[in-house]
């Protein structure tokens, strides 16, 4: 029997939201305090998925201030196709709110926001036989609206808010067969959340529960993939129903770190009496009956095109004059425009840590500049390799302190810098008869992050720091670990960078 492994797009990539078109799927995700804002991903089968832009891909689609905190931004989009047309509905938390945009193609050109004028978060969208268009969000609140110039034409009506738990949020409506099911998700975001259901015979309600609500939830178990919900469903070509949702993978001694954020996972849905029933999400399912398998993503770009891959994403903005590719052909040009990763407004331009053991590696032409390479959950917590003046240090941030870790004199020209991620070995403490720990062991923490240098004279290994200081549970907030190429002095050019899974 042919299987599929979850997730099927690991790392920081929470909050999914799927539509088919005819034999393709089309996915996207929270981008949060990240610009582009909303990757979006096509599929041919829902297991083999592949980046294809972003949907607020320009700043005059997505303006976030250099204070916005870590982990505002863009929250919970949705995407629906109707009458030959793409819709992404979407927050901008900390800007101006619920907004709306639509395409011809899902590649773009996608156009400029429309405001809803309507208060919450986590919109969805609907549209009934008539072309009535329904707007949901967290709560739950239904409107009425005009998708096009965003006026609300009635409500927000209270229609159901789930079973009692806390946040109801993500709501999604869907027509199917005579009824309309409006799925939430509700418990918060961490371990107690859940997939509930309820039904009605208009949208408007009023709406019954699933007798066995919640449809799905991994709280209070110990399966290896926690915080299940914020779940969209899908009908495939065959008929087969399947559910998109969030999950973490925590790692370590208790009480556990996840350390990529929530990331997209995939599960079969079975109608039983007229409510659908999915779960528990396993890392092996059986796969659909489609199987359309794309090309692996490449694990290195050498950034020989005229634009960035559309992978590459920076905290907030990327002003033109941080970057550039024309400078100097086949090098990634970056320019400070900020002297700190530890505070807004600097030039960092990553990718999302996909592998919980990995190896990342850019060659960098450094020249009088500080530039490097960072593993970053946020201005206050990143691990930094960098170089300047001749010297390679390595910097970690965890909170209010900053400490240089390690440093070591290095030779002028480009140089190769490694950080190899690896999840931890250490067991957890043992208890001995007479009640006391044995000596040498401590709790483990998820991973550890490794940094080295590589040039003409050999290899450097510099420091390997716990990673535990790298994770939700620590940095708190909505997003995963970004490693990536930054500059806070001077310009610096990359040649190359390199990330894949397995470890050193």
């Amino acid at each position: 029997m042919r299987t599929y492994d979850n997730p099927v797009i690991p790392g920081f990539h929470p909050d999914p939201s799927v539509c088919r078109v005819g034999q393709d799927y089309y996915l996207v995700c929270s981008s949060f305090e990240y610009f582009p804002g909303v990757p979006l991903f096509h599929s041919r089968d829902l297991v083999h998925w592949r980046q294809i832009g972003n949907v607020l891909d320009r700043p005059g689609q997505l303006r976030m201030p250099d204070d916005l905190p870590a982990s505002a931004g863009v929250h919970a989009p949705t995407i629906r196709y109707h009458e030959g047309r793409f819709h992404v509905i979407t927050t901008s938390v900390g800007g101006c709110g619920n907004i709306l945009v639509t395409a011809d193609r899902p590649e773009g050109p996608w156009s400029d926001p429309v405001l809803i004028d309507l208060p919450g978060i986590d919109p969805d969208l609907a549209w009934d036989d008539d072309g009535t268009c329904w707007c949901a969000v967290a709560g739950v609140g239904l409107a009425r609206i005009d998708p096009v110039t965003g006026k609300v034409l009635e409500g927000p009506i209270e229609v159901w808010s789930g079973t009692g738990m806390r946040d109801p949020e993500a709501p999604h409506l869907y027509r199917v067969g005579d009824w309309w099911y409006l799925l939430l998700a509700e418990g918060g975001t961490a371990h107690g959340h859940s997939v509930s259901v309820a039904r009605a015979r208009s949208p408007r309600g009023p709406y019954e529960p699933a007798p066995d609500n919640p449809v799905l939830s991994h709280r209070g178990t110990d399966l290896p993939v926690q915080c299940t919900g914020h779940a969209d469903l899908v009908q495939a070509e065959d008929g087969t129903w399947w559910m998109v949702l969030l999950g973490t993978r925590p790692g370590g001694y208790f009480p556990e770190f996840h350390v990529l954020g929530r990331e997209t996972f995939l599960v079969p849905v079975e109608w039983v009496d007229g409510w659908p029933k999915a779960g528990p999400v396993r890392e092996r399912h059986p796969a659909p009956a489609a199987w359309h398998p794309l090309p692996p993503e490449p694990a290195r770009d050498d950034f020989d095109g005229s634009v960035l891959a559309p992978c590459w994403i920076s905290p907030r903005s990327r002003p033109d004059g941080s970057w550039s590719l024309d400078r100097r052909p086949g090098w990634l040009t970056l320019t400070a425009t900020g002297d700190s990763l530890d505070r807004p407004g600097h030039t960092l331009v990553g990718r999302r840590q996909q592998h919980p053991d990995c190896r990342t590696a850019a060659r960098v032409d450094a020249g009088s500049a500080r530039a490097g390479l960072s593993v970053r959950m946020d201005e206050a917590h990143h691990y930094d390799l960098e170089i300047h003046g001749g010297t390679a240090s390595v910097i970690a941030r965890i909170g209010p302190v900053r400490q240089r870790i390690a440093e070591h004199a290095v030779p002028p020209g480009p140089l190769v810098l490694r950080v190899d991620i690896r999840t931890s070995d250490v067991p957890p403490p043992t208890v001995t008869a007479a009640g006391g720990r044995a000596p040498g062991l401590r709790a483990g923490g998820p991973d550890a992050v490794a940094f080295a240098v590589e040039s003409p004279e050999g290899t450097v290994r510099l420091a390997e720091l716990d990673g535990r200081y790298l994770s939700t549970q620590v940095a708190t907030g909505f997003t995963g670990r970004v490693i990536g190429m930054y500059v806070t002095q001077g310009s610096a050019a990359f040649d190359w960078f390199a990330h894949e899974a397995g470890s050193a």
